[in-house]
């Protein structure tokens, strides 16, 4: 890159070559995957002050992602940027909610896919701890049911991690301020799933009163081990009644079924 500055975090190692001016060039890279999920050139006015509306106080901001790269180049930015501050690096949803109560954060960035429990799990425990709590879905997932679970456990932004940091950052800003960023491209499926809901369901008519149970449970945010146990029955039996569901339903996974289910 010449003279400008790189800056790279990979294997638990921060290299960095000195630049003479700005801009310089972030990049955390996800070796799980084999994929640049966090790559950005940020400049000096990359973020103009007249950007955020900035207080005393900086956005205490929480960041839950299980790839070390990722989470501290997460740090990395928002430490470096005027109005944010870090105040916790958890790697796993466990983690999170342990460290979470002892944290006076306004912003939760969520990873999805976490060892032991996920993050969707993470948020509908995180929300009953702390109803005031601001969380914010940090992942590479556009799939309809991510969305939609995601949305249902109390997440109130939904942002992939391929936005650049600018982005980023408005976005941890907007939500603090009571709104709901997303991804653009998240924000059109959000749109077409709701459209969905304007055609009545009679569908609906033909779920015998076990199916229409489980379908409750799944409208409610309940994972499928969670639904075995409540009814007394094997999670095996439980996937069974979905795929009955899906079938008399014409649907093709558990976003559109609870979807119609909301329109009886």
């Amino acid at each position: 890159m010449g003279e400008d500055q790189l800056i790279s975090v990979k294997s638990n190692a921060v290299t960095a070559t000195r630049a003479r001016q700005p801009p310089y060039y972030f990049r955390v890279i996800d070796r799980q995957r084999n994929l640049s999920i966090f790559e950005v050139t940020r400049m000096q006015t990359v973020v103009p002050e007249s950007s955020f509306v900035h207080s005393h106080m900086p956005i205490n901001v929480a960041i839950v992602e299980d790839i070390d790269d990722i989470r501290n180049g997460l740090a990395y930015l928002i430490n470096g940027s005027e109005g944010f501050r870090c105040v916790a690096k958890c790697s796993s949803a466990e983690a999170a909610l342990e460290e979470l109560a002892a944290q006076e954060a306004d912003v939760v960035l969520m990873d999805i896919e976490l060892p032991g429990m996920s993050g969707i799990e993470c948020i509908r425990r995180l929300k009953s701890d702390f109803p005031e709590l601001q969380i914010m879905m940090l992942t590479i997932y556009e799939d309809d049911d991510k969305i939609f679970d995601s949305l249902m456990a109390g997440a109130s932004g939904y942002i992939l991690k391929k936005t650049q940091p600018a982005k980023l950052l408005e976005a941890i800003q907007d939500l603090h301020n009571g709104g709901s960023p997303m991804s653009s491209q998240i924000a059109r499926r959000v749109v077409q799933i709701f459209q969905q809901m304007r055609a009545p369901a009679k569908e609906m008519e033909h779920l015998s009163r076990r199916e229409q149970e489980i379908l409750s449970y799944l409208a409610k945010g309940f994972l499928y081990k969670e639904i075995a146990t409540t009814l007394g029955i094997s999670v095996e039996t439980v996937r069974t009644h979905l795929h009955k569901i899906y079938e008399k339903l014409h649907v093709h996974n558990r976003t559109e079924a609870v979807l119609k289910y909301l329109q009886k």
